[in-house]
């Protein structure tokens, strides 16, 4: 597997669903995405230029957390107050929504959908740049201080990083 195989994005993303309606009226009326197209049973949702496709599977199980699943879904927002309103909107529509959680180089507030897809809304600061050099970011395993105790298990579990030129690096 080269550079030329590797996930540089992604095109849209799909939410498999036991129902429809729950999970599209989110979509629209609280996420503000607007109806792009359905084709064969595939609802299509855009907001700019990102889309939601919803696929209607009755019969089929839910996901579970493990090797090639997605945990959640993750979105950006420019600062804290911006977050703050996202927040008070989702609240607003009934959704159960964390408070703010500092994650260090971001903050993050988590609700699910009603069809049980688990939604992130992250502020872009504070950023990467604050325990590192801008040219020095992902030379070194970076963790926030609450992680710094499990350094060691952390750095045990994480395959090596092979870097441009063919270098593999240990964390």
């Amino acid at each position: 597997v080269g550079v030329r195989d590797a996930v540089t994005g992604f095109h849209s993303l799909t939410l498999a669903e036991e129902g429809f309606e729950s999970t599209e009226g989110a979509l629209r009326r609280t996420l503000g995405m607007s109806p792009a197209g359905e084709e064969e049973g595939r609802f299509r949702h855009a907001v700019g230029d990102d889309f939601v496709d919803v696929i209607c599977r009755p019969s089929s199980s839910r996901g579970f957390v493990g090797g090639g699943s997605i945990h959640h879904v993750a979105y950006r927002t420019p600062d804290d107050e911006s977050q703050a309103s996202w927040r008070r909107r989702l609240v607003s529509a009934g959704l159960d929504v964390t408070p703010v959680i500092n994650r260090y180089y971001f903050h993050s507030i988590y609700f699910r959908e009603p069809g049980g897809v688990l939604f992130e809304i992250a502020t872009d600061p504070p950023g990467f740049l604050i325990d590192e050099e801008k040219d020095m970011l992902g030379s070194a395993l970076r963790l926030p201080p609450w992680l710094e105790r499990y350094r060691k298990e952390i750095e045990g579990v994480l395959p090596p990083v092979r870097l441009p030129g063919g270098k593999d690096v240990r964390p």
